[in-house]
């Protein structure tokens, strides 16, 4: 019964920064990678980026330079900073973690229910 739930998302104006955060809860033994998918209006979910048990980061193309994922082990938690909002970053942004919340069963995929991003022009 694991949990995510994020929160940071808003309404902001092209060129602002916002920071999310995603906390997982419940039964959880351990936590692998993490990471951020976002979903606008119209379009396909999009990976955003990922960051594994270690502190490795990966992002899509569209974001570097501009948002940083990192997390918190001790509290279960995985932020994204995103700065240099554009309007084209407006989004639905879902947090997904891979996690084992049993020590004898294997790793599974999380998702939390997003949190909406709105950029204006």
């Amino acid at each position: 019964q694991v949990q995510l739930v994020e929160s940071g998302g808003g309404l902001v104006q092209a060129g602002g920064s916002l920071r999310l955060s995603c906390a997982a809860s419940g039964s959880i033994f351990r936590i692998n990678a993490m990471g951020w998918y976002r979903q606008a209006p119209g379009k396909q979910r999009e990976l955003v980026g990922v960051i594994t048990s270690g502190g490795s980061t990966n992002y899509t193309d569209s974001v570097k330079g501009r948002f940083t994922i990192s997390r918190d082990n001790a509290k279960n938690t995985v932020y994204l900073q995103m700065n240099g909002l554009k309007p084209e970053d407006t989004a639905d942004y879902y947090c997904n973690a891979q996690i084992r919340a049993v020590w004898f069963r294997p790793f599974g995929d999380y998702w939390g229910q997003g949190t909406q991003v709105t950029v204006s022009s």
